[in-house]
C-alpha cells in the first residue's frame, strides 16, 4: 500500500510540474504574440530593411533557402525532418532575435521553438521573415545584412554578385567568423564546393543535421 501511495505521489508531482510548465510557456507565447507586430514594425521604421528579399534573383533565393531552410515555405516555423535543415529554421533564428535579450541553449531552445511556431510564424508573413532575415544576418568582420556583406567582401551590390560569390556569403552563415572569405579563403572555398555539390544533386544531405554536406 505504501509503495502504491508512493507512486501515486510521484505521478501527482509530475502532473503538477507539467501543468506549471505548460502554463508558463502558454503565458510566454501569448506575451510574444502581443509583442510581435511592434517588433516587426520597428525593423521597417528604423531603416534596418535596406533591401527587400524580393530584390534577390530567383536563383539567389533558391540557393539561400536550400542552404538555410529547405522547407521554409512549407513548414510553420519549425522543421524536424528535412535532410540538411539543421537545428534552426529561419523562423527560429528570427525568434531568437525577436524575443531574447540574451540567448542560451537549453530551456531557451524550447521557448524559441514555441515562439517560432505559435507566435512568429502565424503573425509574420514569409516575405517579411525573409526581409528581416537577409538584412540582419551576421557575416563576420562586423558586417550585418546581405547588402553590407556584399559591399564589404566583394565591393558589389547583391544583384551584382556572381553565383559563386553569393554562395560564399550564404555558406559562411553557419560560422561567419570561421568561414568568411576574407579571413578564411580556403575554408570558404571548400564550403562553396560542397554547397554546389548539394545544389546540383551530386551530394544529398544525410539527415537533419548534415549542414556541412560531408557525411559518407
Amino acid at each position: 500500500m505504501r509503495r502504491l501511495l508512493s507512486w501515486k505521489s510521484v505521478l501527482v508531482c509530475l502532473l503538477a510540474v507539467a501543468a506549471v510548465v505548460v502554463g508558463y510557456y502558454s503565458v510566454a507565447v501569448v506575451e510574444a504574440r502581443n509583442k510581435t507586430p511592434g517588433i516587426v514594425a520597428s525593423y521597417y521604421s528604423s531603416g534596418a530593411i535596406k533591401i527587400p528579399a524580393k530584390s534577390l534573383s530567383a536563383r539567389q533565393l533558391e540557393i539561400l533557402l536550400k542552404v538555410e531552410d529547405p522547407s521554409f515555405y512549407e513548414h510553420h516555423g519549425v522543421d524536424f525532418k528535412t535532410p540538411g535543415a539543421g537545428w534552426t529554421t529561419i523562423t527560429q533564428a528570427l525568434a531568437k532575435q525577436f524575443y531574447f535579450a540574451e540567448f542560451r541553449q537549453g530551456p531557451m531552445k524550447i521557448a524559441q521553438t514555441l515562439y517560432a511556431r505559435f507566435a512568429l510564424d502565424p503573425l509574420v508573413s514569409k516575405q517579411q521573415q525573409l526581409d528581416i532575415f537577409i538584412n540582419t544576418l551576421y557575416y563576420g568582420n562586423g558586417t550585418y545584412g546581405l547588402l553590407d556583406a556584399a559591399r564589404y567582401y566583394y565591393g558589389k551590390t547583391p544583384g551584382e554578385l556572381s553565383e559563386d560569390e553569393f554562395i560564399s556569403l550564404s555558406g559562411s552563415l553557419i560560422a561567419p567568423d570561421q568561414l568568411n572569405v576574407e579571413d578564411h579563403p580556403e575554408e570558404n572555398s571548400e564550403r562553396v564546393r560542397r554547397i554546389k555539390a548539394m545544389l546540383d544533386g551530386t551530394y544529398t544531405p544525410k539527415g537533419l543535421f548534415d549542414i556541412t554536406y560531408d557525411r559518407k
